[in-house]
Order: structure tokens, then sequence, then C-alpha cells
């Protein structure tokens, strides 16, 4: 932790708050509590994450598609433990006018209830496989928890896609792709992240397996910033997805599903990078990735001018997203206090010696270090500057996350932990009422097991005392 983020840590709350308002990236004063709006600089910034994600299905053979927000109650029911995990979340259509609709409809909390349906109109044999697509859109759950900004509310913004296959196996080769399509969006966002299955008692109402990226965050809580579900033929036996094999036989199809939520990863964003003068955005999502501050003397006001444009011509011209500030509301000062809270990656600063010498100040957002350059190597060294300033932001991320890994061998040890806003790791029997025990001792959760690699236990079970099967991570969450 540098001394530039002492109060992201120390007031994480009150410090967000602030990005988000001052930052113009959402505001929670809708009129409905648990509905915010995206602002333009909030919005721009998760347009440009949907984008990376969207790119990277499509180039998977993920069809964009866009479905109805509404659900039939008859079809939502189909699935019975799909419905019974969403039972209490449900916002529920019944009048149309004055009159009270035949049958009552849901806004969709996740989406598969309504694409399967149209699954089994589209699949006929298995020539119509594997079937892949994916949309954008907003999804509805009446949260009963606090809400909060980009982290829990009733209204927000996902990718979710949904896969069918011939069988469980090429499912879990689906499995794989979904998770490498979110890995690289996160890593370009310069996030670190672990990747957790869930426990069976934690897993997507309906699935055979759920897995989690879970992300650190400054008040010690973690982030579920994305999931990916492996349904096995669940879904399908419940809606009749079936498809004629290459015997002529009727065979259920296998599906998968995984979502990211773009506000979950927007707020990520903003608390791994951020610091105490606002938001540090990574250059591939920045809406801005230079600001050219223009500091005028007086009488040279026509040549700092005529120079500021010539700069951002030719960062345009190399593809580069400018803004120039050339208004005279602002003084230079306050000019760079905005851009920083602006999160803006690199500042160039314009003054009528570097017009002279021809030349450009450069300075970084993450360490707000000064580099003069020529105006020949511009170019150059913008793109270079951006490529530390992305090493440095991931860097230290993970830095942060591996400093908040702890281990416990005992509940008094782990609640320690955890007053300590750790994520810990503990032998576990993998018993759900082991899990449950913790939950109720130590007001932390048992988020699950690495994915990627088995980590052989060290002991006992920290609750019951029989052997421990798993390493499991228990933290605090939103």
């Amino acid at each position: 932790m540098t001394d530039n983020q002492t109060e992201k840590f120390e007031n994480f709350s009150e410090w967000f708050d602030k990005v988000l308002l001052e930052a113009e990236i959402v505001d929670d004063r809708y009129p409905v509590k648990g509905f915010s709006v995206y602002r333009g600089w909030g919005y721009s910034i998760v347009k440009r994450i949907y984008q990376m994600l969207e790119e990277k299905l499509e180039a998977t053979d993920h069809q964009p598609m866009q479905f109805p927000v509404v659900i039939p109650e008859d079809t939502f029911q189909k699935e019975e433990d799909h419905i019974e995990g969403f039972s209490t979340e449900v916002f529920w259509i019944t009048h149309a006018g004055e009159n009270e609709l035949d049958r009552r409809l849901l806004l969709r909390p996740t989406s598969e209830t309504a694409i399967y349906p149209m699954f089994k109109i589209w699949i006929r044999s298995h020539a119509d496989l594997p079937l892949r697509m994916h949309q954008t859109c907003n999804v509805y759950r009446y949260e009963t928890k606090a809400t909060r900004p980009l982290f829990r509310g009733r209204e927000f913004l996902w990718n979710e896609a949904h896969t069918a296959h011939v069988d469980f196996e090429d499912a879990e080769r689906q499995v794989n792709v979904g998770v490498e399509a979110y890995r690289s969006v996160y890593d370009a966002l310069g996030l670190s992240y672990l990747i957790l299955k869930r426990p069976d008692f934690d897993k997507f109402a309906g699935a055979v397996y759920s897995l989690a990226f879970d992300t650190w965050n400054p008040d010690g809580k973690v982030n579920q910033i994305g999931t990916v579900h492996q349904l096995g033929e669940n879904f399908a036996k419940a809606f009749e997805l079936t498809y004629e094999d290459d015997d002529g036989n009727r065979a259920h199809a296998s599906t998968t599903c995984y979502g990211m939520g773009m506000g979950r990863t927007l707020a990520a964003t903003i608390a791994h990078h951020g610091d105490d003068n606002g938001l540090v955005l990574p250059p591939v999502v920045a809406p801005r990735q230079v600001v050219i501050v223009p500091i005028p003397f007086k009488g040279k006001e026509d040549l700092v001018s005529q120079y500021s444009n010539e700069v951002k011509a030719i960062l345009i011209d190399a593809g580069f997203r400018v803004a120039l500030d050339d208004g005279d509301r602002l003084r230079p000062g306050e000019k760079y206090y905005k851009w920083e809270m602006f999160g803006v990656p690199i500042r160039a600063e314009l003054g009528p010696r570097e017009a002279n010498a021809r030349a450009v100040t450069l300075v970084r957002r993450d360490t707000k270090e000064k580099k003069k350059v020529q105006l020949d190597d511009l170019v150059e060294e913008v793109t270079a500057m951006a490529a530390e300033i992305q090493a440095n932001i991931t860097a230290r991320s993970r830095e942060r996350l591996e400093g908040e890994l702890a281990d416990a061998s005992s509940l008094e040890e782990l609640k320690n932990r955890m007053d300590e806003r750790r994520i810990v790791r503990v032998n576990w029997c993998g018993d759900p009422s082991c899990a449950f025990e913790i939950k109720d001792q130590v007001a932390g959760e048992v988020r699950g097991t690495l994915w990627e690699r088995h980590e052989k236990p060290t002991g006992d079970c920290l609750v019951c005392g029989d052997g421990g099967k798993y390493i499991a991570y228990v933290s605090r969450t939103y």
C-alpha cells in the first residue's frame, strides 16, 4: 500500500462514494431504491469493458443475441431448483393498465428459462450443436440486503452467455473457454482474483457446479465479479431440450452458462487501482487516455494554443483517445485535480517552453512521475508509458491479493484473521454443517476451493476435527 492510498483502505465506503460522484461514474439518487444511473464517464468505461468481452466471445463462435426482458411464470417454474433459488428475488408483472394478465410475467433475474425454450426450437439434430450465444443486458433481482452502487443493486448490467452441447464432456470444454474469456478481460483490466469452485450448497441454482472469480476489496470483503456454470443435463431435461444423435436416437443436450457483472467489474477496477486523488484507469478502458493541459503565459496564448492542437492531432492520428482541456474557467492546477479524479492515465503539460523546444512534459497518473520528451518521440513515449502504467497497476493489484491471503488452523485464529479483514485458507472436511458453523462463528463465508489446482490440506477440519479434505477460502463478502 502506498502513502497515496491511505483513505481508500481506512475508509473505503466514503472514498468510494466520493469517487463515484466526483468522477461521474454512477449516481444512486434515482427515486427507486437499488437502481442507479450510469453517467457519461462511468458508462464509457463500462462500454469498453463489455465490448472487450463481446469481442472475445464472438471470436469463439458465440452469436450475439437479445432476448425479451420478461419470462412467463409457467416457463420459469420448469426448473425446480432454479425457481427456488430465485423465488424471493423476482419482480412480478401482474397487470397491463387496469387489466390483470392471464399469466404472470417476471423481469429476468437471469435468462436460462427464457433462452432454453428457444434452444428447443432451434436444435433438432447433432448438426445444430454446439450452439453458443451471448447478450449484454440488464437483469432484475429484488435484493433484500443493503444495496450499494455497482456492488449490489436491484437492476444491474451484465453479459450472459449460454451454450448447448452434445454431451457433458463437450460442455466441460466450453467451461474452460468461458473461464479463459473472462480471464482475458480481467487481466486486461489489471485485476487480481481467485477462481474458486463454489461449495455445492452455494452453487448456481440448477447447476452441476459453479466457478466464481473472487477478487479483493479494500474493506476486506471479496467481490464476485464473474461466474461460470456447468449445468449438465439439468435444464435440458426440464425444458425437453433434445437432439437426434448419429444413431437416430433422441438425447438430451448438455448446457453451460456464464455471467460477468459489469458494475462489479467496474467497482473492482476502481477499488484496485484508485488512490486518494480518485480513479487510476487502465489505458485500455480509459475514455480519454491522454489529457492535454495548456499552460498559457500572457502574450504567449496563441503559441501555446497552436502547439496544443498540433500535439492533439499527432496523438489522435496515432490512435489515442485525447482530451484537450483549453477552457479558461479553471486554472491549470484545478484541471490537474479534475483529470486525476477522472483517472486519465497520462497528462501532457504544454507551456511556452515546451512549444519553443518542440517538447512535451508527460505525467503518469499512477506514480505522478514527470518526463519531458521531444515531439518526434511523442507517440513512442506515450505508448511505452501506457504499457508501464498497465504493468505497474497490475503488479500492485497482485501484490495486494497476495498480502490479503492468510492461514488459520482454529476457529479462534480464523476469527482474528476475519477481524484483520483477510481472505483465509482453512482445512475443511467438506461437510456443509462445518461451513455453516464457520459463518455463524466468524461472520465469514466458505467461498470455495481453488479450481485450477488441488491444494492438499495440512491438517484436520478446523471445525469438527475430522480429516481435512480441502483447503477452503473463507472471507466476508458483498
